[in-house]
């Protein structure tokens, strides 16, 4: 009973159809037949839902596509078939999968062979609608369109059909013509199966109404996967964009690190892919996965957002006294003071001279008054102690002590030729920030890792804010801002380090130091390594893969690769002389 009732609902349903009026007459003479059509039912209705779960789960397009085709094809016994997905504009239907498993045809998707053919217009020429194609038309009405022989239908063109099928030897004759229509009733795309065969003989017949009823089925689900996989594609791009949008922020508020996330993102990503290809060496137990992958790109590109709130001056201090502006020129006029002042005591001293005795006034006097020339001159040594180097011996610092003993008189008040917080500047031993303003700067991680964290990152993105907050990080403890070790430091945050130095060392855009030679680079980064800062299996990946070279000649000046040849380690395997 249990046989005939599922019969009976499979016949209301339309699912098979009713072969004669008397249900009870048609179970007792055909009940193995029946049972037979039921399994089959029953198979294809449970092979339908597995589809539909794998269609939800799919998240890649490309395979997603592929997916659709291909269980249609199944379902219905199709041998071949054309999945197309309409333009933004909605003016063009585009080919995205392609297959004709006779003939071995498997074209679009990632797998398959590239489309070449040009997209469907949904328009003709002159502005009407393009109802000329089956596809198209389908597209535009809705339909389901259901052709036992496409050669000798009326109404559509398949002068396309049979071209292919004169230039393949092939013989298209039923089609199955679906709408792909989405959850808000549009249409997105088209299901198009070619040639339903026959499971017995194998023979070309024409789709049967069951073959439709899955076909239209699926399509629903399809739709349906496809616009959510469209929609988390478009939340991805528009996500990137908002990503890219905070980095140029934060680049442009400097003009003199334009470039440098890009590059730092870029160079991070280029190491990750060659650990990931690299598996043969010391890091072959590293993977990254795919979402790894995405994570570790997103905390590049937002490694230094917390850059947004630190001053200009402190990001774009070139000299040891530039604040809002460079203060050596209030210096310089303090020279042209004393110079001034020199000058009035030595036609004073002439004056008094002159008086007395009308003599010419003695060498010791002259001496006495001094020499603007030397002021020029202790000016000059000043505006070159003002640029940023990389050491400052102790006679310098002595040196400017002394000249800050100096005073000028100014509205009747003797001054000091440098203030105290001068003074302390132009004797910063390495660049040309105090250690005051170094903290402000060491601070952006801190303010990054505390934005990021924010944020509502969704469960693979989640690392992005320790990632980007631990790129300043050294294996030793010594780096900041928590002073991680060892372990400590993700490998993510290795990479992201190395890459940051790197590209801090040859850049040539920082208004504090010229670019410097890549030999002196290798040099800095070997020390860090030998020091155990930096991670030693990424440096020597860096060279061996070729990195180093790639990123020579696409960001460096010519004339800063002297040496750019190294053996693993970071030694020259040539002398600046052979380079040359």
């Amino acid at each position: 009973m249990a046989t005939e009732d599922a019969l009976e609902s499979a016949i209301r349903s339309g699912w098979i159809p009713a072969s004669t009026s008397d249900l009870e007459t048609s179970l007792r003479q055909s009940a193995p037949a029946v049972q037979r059509c039921l399994v089959t039912l029953a198979e294809r209705v449970q092979k339908l839902s597995e589809v539909g779960a794998a269609l939800s789960a799919e998240r890649n397009p490309g395979r997603l596509l592929r997916l659709i085709l291909t269980e249609a094809r199944h379902l219905t016994n199709a041998d071949g078939g054309t999945l197309y997905l309409l333009d933004e504009d909605r003016r063009h239907l585009r080919f995205e999968i392609v297959q004709t498993g006779s003939l071995g045809i498997d074209m679009g998707g990632s797998a398959g062979q590239e489309i070449t053919w040009d997209p469907l217009p949904m328009v003709l020429e002159d502005g009407s609608p393009n109802h000329q194609n089956v596809s198209t038309h389908t597209a535009l009405t809705g339909q389901v369109i259901n052709i036992p022989d496409v050669y000798s239908v009326e109404g559509f063109d398949f002068s396309g059909t049979r071209t292919f099928d004169a230039s393949t030897g092939y013989r298209s004759r039923s089609m199955l013509v679906l709408p792909l229509t989405n959850h808000e009733e549009e249409i997105i795309g088209v299901l198009q199966l070619l040639n339903a065969l026959d499971p017995g003989s194998g023979e070309v017949v024409a789709f049967s109404r069951e073959s439709e009823r899955l076909a239209r089925a699926l399509a629903s689900q399809a739709a349906i996967a496809v616009t959510n996989t469209m929609l988390i594609r478009e939340l991805k791009e528009l996500f990137d964009a908002l990503i890219r949008v905070i980095a140029t922020a934060v680049d442009e508020k400097s003009p003199y690190t334009g470039g440098h996330i890009v590059r730092v993102a870029r160079l991070t990503m280029r190491l990750a892919e060659e650990i990931n290809a690299d598996q043969d060496s010391e890091l072959a137990a590293v993977t990254f996965s795919e979402e790894e992958m995405e994570e570790l790109r997103i905390a590049a590109w937002l490694h230094d957002v917390g850059k947004i709130t630190t001053p200009e001056y402190v990001m774009d201090k070139s000299t040891k006294l530039e604040t809002i502006y460079d203060r050596i020129h209030t210096v310089a006029l303090r020279y042209e003071i004393l110079k001034r002042d020199q000058i009035i005591a030595r036609l004073r001293d002439r004056e008094t001279e002159s008086q007395a005795d009308g003599a010419a006034p003695t060498p010791d006097t002259a001496a006495k008054a001094g020499s603007p020339d030397d002021l020029e001159a202790e000016l000059v040594w000043l505006q070159q102690a003002n640029v940023g180097g990389e050491s400052i011996s102790e006679d310098r610092r002595q040196k400017i002590e002394a000249i800050a003993q100096k005073t000028y008189e100014l509205d009747g008040e003797r001054r000091p030729v440098l203030e105290p917080d001068e003074r302390r500047n132009l004797q910063i031993a390495r660049g040309t920030l105090n250690q005051g303003e170094r903290e402000v700067i060491r601070n952006h991680v801190v303010t990054t890792r505390n934005m990021l964290e924010q944020l509502p990152f969704p469960k693979h993105l989640r690392r992005v804010p320790e990632y980007a907050g631990s790129h300043h990080e050294l294996l030793d403890g010594s780096g900041y801002p928590r002073g991680l070790q060892g372990d400590e430091v993700p490998i993510q945050a290795r990479i992201m380090a190395l890459a940051d130095i790197f590209e801090a060392l040859t850049a040539a855009d920082r208004p504090y130091k010229p670019g410097k030679k890549l030999s002196e680079v290798m040099r800095i980064l070997r020390k860090l390594v030998n020091k155990g800062q930096l991670d030693p299996r990424i440096f020597r990946l860096f060279i061996r893969s070729g990195l180093l070279q790639e990123y020579v000649e696409e960001h460096m000046n010519p004339a800063q690769a002297d040496i750019v040849r190294y053996d693993e380690t970071g030694v020259p395997l040539e002398s600046a002389s052979e380079a040359s």
